[in-house]
């Protein structure tokens, strides 16, 4: 289910996580050449990406928010 950015920050490892308006945190790793978001390196790439949809497979599966 498609979900927007509505935020971000940053888990223990340092790494990005998107914050969903379903409840739920996605990463969004810049991983070349398996993953390519280079937009998640700025700060201005990833204001630009606020309201873009992700797919939420936590949605998907039903998980409640609040779960990771």
């Amino acid at each position: 289910m498609k979900q927007a950015i509505i935020g971000y920050h940053k888990d223990e490892e340092d790494h990005w996580v998107a914050e969903l308006c379903c409840g739920h945190d996605q990463h969004v790793r810049h991983d070349p050449p398996l993953v390519s978001r280079s937009w998640v390196l700025t700060q201005g790439g990833r204001e630009l990406m606020l309201g873009h949809q992700l797919n939420c497979v936590k949605c998907d599966s039903f998980q409640p928010p609040g779960n990771g």
